[in-house]
């Protein structure tokens, strides 16, 4: 009975350690990997602390079910007039499927940004899918407009 406990324990403990292991390995590659994987196109480039907070209004914006998700979906947005936010993955391959949405966030007056990570930008975003663009609509927040702020002062 005893040599039974022993052996629960110590399976337990290798559990344990095989979580731990698993959650290091969910850190993934740090930020200036994830610079050296991106398009050509992505520019202007998200810093690591600015990525931070755009992923902060990603989650905020998907936890109030405002956020627009995917190409199909942003475009429609900027079509029909929605101000707001674009950010954009900038590891998309192939390019094609995103080279025309700079241009029409620049018609529709909508800043952008790219982010060096699809899967970061899914996470944010509350999916479990990858995630090429964005679009985080207009709000009276303070986060916000600092973040508005930001993106439009990378673009200069």
């Amino acid at each position: 009975m005893a040599k039974e406990k022993k052996e629960k324990k110590s399976k337990k403990e290798k559990k344990d350690k095989g979580e731990a292991g698993a959650a290091d390995a969910d850190e993934g590659p740090d930020y200036d990997e994830l610079c050296s994987r991106v398009n050509v196109i992505s520019k202007p480039l998200a810093t690591k602390k600015l990525s931070k907070k755009l992923f902060k209004g990603v989650g905020k914006a998907a936890k109030s079910k405002t956020l627009f998700r995917g190409v199909k979906e942003v475009g429609k947005a900027l079509r029909k007039g929605k101000k707001g936010v674009v950010i954009i993955a900038g590891d998309i391959s192939p390019i094609d499927v995103i080279a025309h949405m700079p241009v029409a966030c620049e018609e529709a007056g909508v800043p952008y940004v790219y982010v060096p990570s699809k899967q970061h930008l899914g996470m944010a975003g509350l999916t479990k899918r990858p995630t090429s663009i964005v679009l985080v609509p207009d709000t009276d927040e303070d986060d916000h407009k600092e973040i508005v702020k930001e993106v439009e002062g990378l673009e200069e």
